[in-house]
């Protein structure tokens, strides 16, 4: 801890001595200016904020004792004092002084007696230091307890009044800032928030709901204080911690006692950060105070898209479903709260497919994107990704479950096809006997025979009413019957596209 320290006297021999044999650094002091008599004194004191002054006792237009009690007299800054006086002038400097001053210097000055004397004025200083510093924080406990029981609307206690009218008498206007900060940071983020606050008056860090805190701030003349400074400052100091932090400004009000109309406006400036429609990192509620969200959208119909999407194994169509909602969210302005449910509704709706198909391989990809959904107020791009990095780790991870299942099994599946051809058979019914996804069991049978299930299963019922015509014993309805048409114009239009005729003139040209 350094303090600074101020010397004046009219000799400028005594100047030198004085910072030349004194060790100003190792006694912890810093020499911030020189003066040559008391009303230059005052005014430098007045500019550099002095912890020590060490002045003479006669010097000309101000002797250093006059200087003393007229800034004593004005109450600046408390300020230690330590006189330097020859040693007729000693009992008169040490009588003379009424106002508190109790260390005192013979000059010439002495390296040792001096740096005897300044290490005790360190410690004064020093463990005033300490006292202000722990008294400070202890107002500032009270303050920020006030102001979090207005804010959220808590009952609030007896002296709370008093103590937020005495605070808003600092500054002509008060406002809110809130910072919402990614899990994992917050303490780091509260921290640099507070460091930057102690250089700070008429401002105070409010604890707030999960992951957020509040700065209120006063707002002074136009010279002192602008509305965007504190804000501004906390982006600045913040951005090491996260560059996702977000700062959200509330309206300012005249009175601190209608602090929380602030920080309901503050509040939802925070909610239009979903859809980052500024490019200042700092929501204003002056920049969104006309706009509205929408309650009404046909949401479910876009989440029944993405679930079949990946039920089918379908990338293309699910990020294409994806997109398509996010299109439409940000064109109707849908409110937040509403995507995020839905977004969580998607994501549990594709897990449940997942775990349905992979039991327990699924739980390391369930446990992941279960837990990402902790993480409050994300902005719709964050919602995207969610979805689409979930929803194509699913179909990776299907398409693997079905892939082991498949393995050695495609001839065992021809030929079942073979056998009940005749039948009423559907992909669905064939994946259940052999327990693969439908999506990707259409996907093995075209990669194996070259032709989808539905064209393998025509060709084989054609062929196989090809061979009954020849034989010309049955009708052509029977026929189509026997292979597996419930309807005889559907049995009409397979043969005519496969043999180029009709049943009846096949039959006669084979006979």
């Amino acid at each position: 801890m350094k303090f600074k320290v101020l010397l004046i006297d009219d000799e400028p021999g005594a100047i030198e001595g004085l910072q030349m044999w004194v060790d100003w650094p190792m006694l912890g002091f810093e020499v911030c200016g020189t003066g040559s008599n008391g009303i230059e004194g005052l005014a430098m004191m007045e500019r550099l904020q002095p912890d020590l002054v060490v002045t003479d006792v006669r010097m000309p237009l101000m002797s250093g004792l006059e200087m003393i009690e007229a800034w004593q007299r004005e109450g600046g800054k408390q300020v230690k004092f330590a006189v330097l006086s020859g040693f007729s002038e000693f009992e008169y400097a040490r009588t003379s002084i009424r106002h508190g001053v109790n260390h005192y210097l013979l000059k010439p000055v002495i390296p040792e007696e001096a740096e005897l004397a300044l290490r005790e004025i360190y410690d004064e200083l020093a463990e005033a230091t300490e006292k202000q510093s722990v008294e400070r924080i202890a107002r500032h406990e009270e303050i920020a307890q006030c102001l979090k029981r207005r804010l959220l609307g808590e009952p609030e206690e007896r002296a709370d009044r008093a103590v937020l009218s005495s605070v808003a008498a600092a500054a002509t206007g008060w406002n809110i800032c809130l910072v919402r900060v990614e899990p994992g940071r917050y303490a780091d983020a509260k921290e640099r928030a507070l460091d930057l606050l102690k250089r700070r008056e008429k401002a105070y860090l409010v604890d707030l709901e999960m992951n957020c805190f509040g700065v209120v701030y006063g707002i002074g003349s136009a010279q002192e204080h602008r509305n965007d400074e504190v804000p501004r400052y906390l982006h600045v100091q913040l951005q090491p911690v996260s560059s996702r932090t977000i700062l959200a400004v509330g309206e300012k009000q005249e009175d601190l006692q209608s602090i929380d109309k602030s920080y309901a406006a503050a509040r939802e400036a925070l909610r239009h950060r979903f859809y980052r429609m500024d490019d200042d990192v700092i929501v204003w509620y002056a920049n969104i105070r006309n706009r509205t969200f929408s309650v009404r959208s046909d949401v479910m119909r876009l989440v029944e898209e993405s679930v079949a999407a990946v039920n089918l194994l379908d990338q293309a169509a699910f990020r294409q479903a994806v997109s398509t909602a996010v299109k439409d969210f940000r064109d109707r302005m849908v409110e937040p709260e509403t995507v995020i449910k839905l977004a969580i509704h998607t994501i549990f709706r594709m897990m449940d497919l997942v775990k349905e198909a992979a039991g327990k391989q699924a739980e390391p990809l369930i446990e992941k994107y279960a837990r990402s959904q902790g993480r409050f107020l994300p902005t719709l791009e964050d919602i995207e990704a969610s979805l689409l990095s979930c929803g194509l780790a699913c179909i990776t991870l299907l398409r693997g479950e079905c892939a082991k299942q498949s393995q050695g099994i495609i001839h065992e599946i021809n030929a079942y096809i073979r056998s009940h051809y005749h039948e009423f058979l559907t992909i669905k019914q064939l994946a259940e006997v052999f327990y693969l996804h439908p999506a990707y069991l259409g996907q093995l049978l075209w990669k194996k025979n070259g032709i989808g299930f539905h064209e393998m299963l025509h060709n084989l019922r054609i062929e196989a009413a090809a061979s009954l015509l020849m034989e010309g014993s049955l009708k052509n309805s029977e026929i189509a019957e026997r292979v597996g048409y419930g309807q005889y114009g559907q049995f009409l239009k397979q043969f005519e596209a496969r043999m180029k005729v009709s049943p009846t003139e096949y039959r006669k040209n084979r006979s």
